[in-house]
């Protein structure tokens, strides 16, 4: 029998929101557990969870994502993307593919634009690419929040877990009643986490000839970047509230009965 949100037990009650699970090949892995929202709740301990690409997560990180007893696993990449090493894991999980930005992330796309460009070309470019999160992909968009409203346990990621995980948290945490500061501050945590594997990323492109200052603009999140996307939610739908219930079409009473304890 599914609990109501306002008498539920508080799982996350004096737990901090952002919690980080550290595993060896799975990077910015997180659980949404603990965040407050605007009305008093916080969202429920273990069962929302955002990451970077668990495709080639190692034998103790199998171990540690099962733990999790997740229900499905969404993931934002696009074919180009993936290896056919990541199998075992495809094979432990019931997951989806529901790819963002096809072609547009792959490597072989990038990296005439990284040879060639500057830091402030790459950074417009990103700039471009939250604007056309909430434009042009409202069917993955919009599939992932429907999927959350059956209230499952979920695991949904991309390749670092901050461009596509970050809007797409954005929009569930919006959903859920929590404050746009508490968002944001959500959304740039994946600097902190992803440092290590910038790190390696950035000496990866310099290898191939791409300045690491041009290249930091698309590892790194800066606020102007979700902005971009909330902006474009305002100015094009009425705002987030209009744009998730009129345009996605989602239940944002069902996602709070599912994800909401009385903090």
């Amino acid at each position: 029998m599914q609990e109501n949100m306002a008498d539920a037990p508080s799982q996350g009650a004096g737990v901090r929101g952002n919690a980080a699970l550290a595993l060896d090949n799975v990077v910015n892995l997180r659980d949404l557990g603990g965040l407050a929202t605007r009305d008093g709740h916080r969202v429920r301990g273990g069962k929302l969870f955002r990451s970077g690409n668990p495709g080639l997560a190692s034998a103790a990180d199998m171990e540690r994502l099962r733990a999790l007893q997740l229900d499905m696993v969404i993931d934002f990449r696009s074919p180009s993307e993936k290896t056919a090493a990541e199998s075992p894991f495809g094979e432990a999980f019931r997951w989806v593919a529901t790819p963002v930005l096809e072609g547009t992330m792959s490597m072989a796309e990038l990296m005439p634009r990284l040879r060639d460009g500057s830091a402030q070309q790459m950074e417009a470019f990103m700039l471009e690419v939250y604007g056309d999160f909430p434009r042009k992909y409202q069917a993955a968009f919009g599939g992932f929040l429907k999927t959350a409203e059956q209230g499952g346990n979920l695991l949904y990621h991309c390749t670092a877990g901050k461009d596509r995980t970050g809007f797409a948290s954005m929009l569930l945490l919006a959903g859920l009643g929590v404050e746009r500061g508490i968002i944001m501050a959500n959304y740039l945590e994946s600097n902190h986490w992803n440092q290590g594997f910038n790190q390696k990323m950035s000496a990866g492109a310099a290898q191939f000839g791409v300045d690491p200052a041009v290249m930091w603009p698309l590892l790194a999140v800066k606020a102007a970047y979700l902005e971009a996307s909330m902006q474009a939610i305002e100015q094009d739908y009425g705002g987030i509230d209009a744009y998730l219930g009129d345009v996605l079409k989602v239940d944002a009473g069902r996602l709070r009965q599912a994800y909401l304890v009385r903090a």
